[in-house]
Formats: C-alpha cells, structure tokens, sequence
C-alpha cells in the first residue's frame, strides 16, 4: 500500500470515527417522538458538550493516562448509545422511557411477542443481533474515541485553542435558548443528561419499589364482610369486556373515527332495540401502547401499575388486595376468565380470584391465526357462551373476556359471521386466504384505517354477543386497556381509553347517576375522564349498598 493510499485510509477512518461519535452523542432520544413523514435535519445540527470535555479530559491528563481514558469513556458512549435506542423504541411504543431498576421484565416480554408472531427462530436471531450489535456498538465507540483522542494530543496546541472556544459558543448557545428541532436545543447535553437522569433515577425507582410494596399491604376494602359486598347487583350476570388497544383516539382522530363512529352508533341501536341502554366515560390507562396486563392490573386493584415491576410485586402476593373479580368471587359469584392470548398457565389467576380460566389452549379453536391474536374474538365469545354463560347450573357469574383482535398488528382481520356458523373457528380460513395482501404497515394511513377497522370488530362483536345471548339480568362493562402506539393514536395523544356501563336495569344505571355519564357507547370530548386505578374504589362503592337503597 502506498504512503498515498495509506494517509487517505488514516483520514478516513478518523472521519468515520469523529462521525460515529458525534452522531451517537447528539441524536436525541425524543426521535422518537417524531410524527411521521417528519425530517429531521435539526436533530444533527448540534454543538455536543460532552465532545468538548472529552477533548478537555485528553489535554489535561497524564500521557500513560489518555488511552485508559479514552477507552473508557468511549465504552461508556457505547453504553449510553444503547441506552438511547432502547429509549427511542420505549418512546416510539410506550411513550415513555426505559427505567433500567424496573423495566428488564419488559424485553422478556418482547421475546415472548416475536416468538408469537414470528416464530421461535426469529426471536433467538433478534436477540442474538442484539447482544452483538451492542457489544460491537460498546466496541466501536471504544476505537473512535481512542482513535480521536490520539488526533487531539497530536494537535495539541489547536486544541487548547478549540476547547476554551468550543466553551464558549456552547454557552452562549445555551443562554439563546436556540433548538433548530423539538427535543434538542443546539447546546447539546442529550448524552450527559441521559447519564445523570439514569443514575439518579436508580434510587429512585428502588424507593418506588418499596413504597408500592407498603400501598399493595394497606388495603381497607380487603376487609369488608363478604355480606356487604356489591349488594346492589346481586342477582346479575356481570361481563367485563376488555377492548385490545381501544383508545381515545379512536373517537377523535377524524379518519380513525370515521370507522369506529358508525360501529359504535351501529352497536349503540343494536343494544337499545335489545332493551339495553348504556353511559361512557373516560379512564387515564396506566399504560399506552402497549402493557396490556399493566392496565388490567390498575383497572382491578385500584393501584396505579405502570411498570413490570410493580405488577410483578402486586401479582406475585404483595399486599392482600382486593381485586373486582375477588370481590366477586368473596360475594359469592362464580368468576371466570377468558384469556385467548395466554398460551400458557396463568399464574395471576389466583391473584385476580378467578375459579375457572379459559384460555388458547382450552377455548377449541380449530381456524387460522388473525396476526397476534389466537382466535378472533367472536370466537371467543361462542366459546364463553358454550362453556360458560350457557350452562343451566352455573348461578351468578363474574366473567372477563379479553378481546384480542384489535391487537397490534391489525392484520389480517376477522369479519363477523352469523353466530350459528362459528363452530371450531375452520369457517375462518376463507377470510385469511381471501383477505388483503398489502402491508398494513407501509403507510400511517393504512395502518390507522386496519386499527380503526378492528376496533369496529371488537366492539360489534363484543354488543353482538350481548344482544344475542345476553338475559336481562346481564350487567356488562366495556373499556380500552390503553392507546395503541404513537404512530396510531398521534405522539401528543393522552393515555384516555372509553369505558361503558351497560344493562337492562334501569336502577343499574340510576345507581351510577351521579358519576356523570354520559349516555351511549360514544364519550364525547367532555364526559368525565377518571384515572383507571380509582374505579374499583367507586365501583364497589357504589353498588355495596343493597339494591333499592339510595346511593351516593
């Protein structure tokens, strides 16, 4: 190789290695937070602290000193450069960031869905490609630092010049306030806040640990006598019903609730030709995007569950809470859960207090998987009423449907069929082999209009059944669990899900008067909006009083 060739290869490399530094150090988490279709030129026109200093760090220290430094600091990049893509993905799915004490279960989590989606081989290979790309990425960045400290210490009189004024203009940049993009002011510290907010936040998160552990312990409606429990509903059937990702902007995207609108409306008259008349709200989701179970947790134990960790203590006996269904089952109902996406023993079943789960194991479906979800839900539902809701001997019942086919990611899609076709679920296989070929995912638009479509499924599905089957003892509850990702529902969206109440009875509802409700299955803007973990407090509140009794 020729003393040309050689010098050109040196600068290159050094170019390359001053790239992947600057760019590991400027791009801001909150990327991920972009709208679609945004470009983003102001994320990269940034002036890196941290540059600076490191620099600084490399002129001051002793000789045999520079190349430990520049090792460490440049792993110490690597780390916090995989801390920052795992936050892009947390912002981009949950909307939020990663807590690195509490949110470890939550990459199990992530095995276990493209094990379900794409197949055990695809999920070893993602996180074999993980491992490696982060310990080469940690590597990487070791040699671009090394390789740029030895370019400062051989420049070393420009540099004493560069730094002071590297200093100064980052600054005077800070005090302006400039930010050429949301999220990433030109003074940039995206690198060293992260390291801070991260340190810091470990003794916080196991400070949170303990004081959830004291709150799960301290619970008064643990011992109220079974005798005084729901009262008012004795006598009732009472369904809840848990909409897969069935958020608020459902109903107020204009193009999402250009479908969802006339399946509410559509359901809405179903139900009140049935005789049955309903009132809606809002709940704020512990969750969003995803954490399904999170938000089931929060909307039974009235506990606020917003990370794995604290479902994990709250499930795993900590505490003795009173969750709805152990209400029920304490009042005497029998309680049944119907879980279509567990694929394997549930071991919050005793938590929760349900007698009997059926889940994809035991449901007897027969057809074609629909994406993520086992089974569509009508399925689900023949099934509950075949084994459950039909039987004559079975006396009050508690029961939760989760409905899955609104899951991520809403393709292909079920149709609903006449109730006395469903069978085994084989009748499925047409609408697979006939249904779109096109990714539901090339376009915001098209994956807005697949989610809004399942949405419409579910809910018919859910109202369907109700009017099909449902006595006039029948009590149901429907809500949303949480908002689905930020490329749905809009990265400003609030994590506040529709609930609806719903019965024959008019005194069921004259009971709940005074929460402020309004009438049908479609909050508007201004219903009342609740946090999801004060619902079972006023829900068993309220009907603890005997029916005929005056609430308040």
């Amino acid at each position: 190789m020729t003393n040309r060739l050689r010098s050109i290869l040196a600068v290159s490399l050094t170019v390359l290695a001053a790239l992947l530094v600057f760019v590991a150090l400027v791009v801001p988490d909150g990327i991920g937070r972009l709208r679609p279709g945004t470009w983003v030129p102001g994320a990269f026109l940034r002036l890196p602290i941290e540059a600076i200093v490191a620099a600084a760090v490399v002129l001051v220290a002793p000789a045999r000193f520079r190349k430990p430094a520049a090792l460490i600091m440049g792993a110490g990049i690597g780390v916090l450069t995989i801390l920052k893509i795992i936050n892009i993905g947390f912002l981009n799915v949950l909307a939020r960031r990663f807590d690195l004490v509490l949110d470890w279960p939550l990459l199990g989590d992530g095995y276990n869905y493209v094990t379900e989606t794409s197949g055990k081989p695809a999920a070893v290979a993602a996180v074999a490609g993980a491992i490696l790309g982060g310990i080469g990425l940690i590597g990487l960045m070791a040699w671009s630092v090394l390789r740029l400290s030895g370019l400062v210490a051989r420049h070393r009189t420009g540099a004493l010049r560069a730094v002071p004024a590297g200093i100064a203009a980052w600054v005077a940049l800070a005090l302006v306030g400039v930010t050429l993009f949301p999220y990433a002011p030109v003074a940039s510290d995206t690198t060293a806040m992260l390291a801070r907010n991260t340190l810091t936040g470990i003794p916080r998160s196991i400070n949170d640990q303990r004081a959830f552990a004291i709150e799960a312990a301290n619970d008064p409606l643990a011992k109220v006598p079974a005798g005084q429990l729901l009262r008012a509903l004795r006598g009732k059937d009472v369904l809840i019903g848990v909409v897969e990702s069935y958020g608020r902007s459902a109903l107020e995207n204009p193009k999402m609730a250009a479908i969802v609108d006339p399946a509410l409306q559509k359901s809405n008259a179903e139900l009140e030709a049935d005789g049955f008349h309903a009132r809606s709200a809002f709940l704020t989701s512990s969750t969003y995007g995803g954490g399904s179970w999170l938000a089931h947790a929060t909307f039974q134990s009235g506990m606020w569950v917003n990370q794995q960790q604290r479902y994990r203590q709250l499930t795993s006996g900590a505490g003795n809470r009173l969750t709805i269904t152990k209400a029920f089952q304490k009042a005497g109902w029998h309680t049944v859960g119907i879980e279509p996406g567990n694929k394997h023993t549930w071991p919050e079943k005793d938590f929760y207090g349900y007698e009997e789960v059926y889940d994809a194991r035991n449901l007897g479906y027969k057809g074609p998987q629909f994406g993520w979800s086992s089974m569509p839900d009508q399925f689900t539902l023949a099934s509950f009423q075949r084994n459950v809701y039909s039987r004559p001997d079975r006396g009050p019942l508690f029961a939760e449907v989760t409905m899955t086919s609104s899951h991520t990611p809403w393709a292909p899609l079920p149709e609903m069929i006449d109730w006395n076709q469903v069978g085994d679920g084989s009748v499925y296989g047409p609408q697979i082999a006939n249904g779109p070929k096109e990714d539901t995912w090339t376009s915001t638009g098209k994956v807005r209009t697949a989610y809004a479509t399942s949405v419409g499924y579910s809910v018919n599905a859910l109202t369907s059944w109700a009017t099909t089957y449902g006595s006039d003892d029948l009590v149901m509850i429907m809500f949303g669990d949480h908002q689905a990702a930020p490329r749905v529902s809009g990265v400003d969206a609030s994590h506040d899900v529709p609930i609806s109440i719903v019965s024959k009875d008019p005194a069921v509802l004259d009971r709940i008067a005074s929460w402020g409700w309004q009438d049908g299955l479609r909050p508007d803007e201004d219903a009342p909006v609740w946090k999801m973990d004060s619902f079972r407090d006023k829900f068993l509140t309220t009907f603890a009083a005997p029916a005929g009794a005056k609430s308040h």
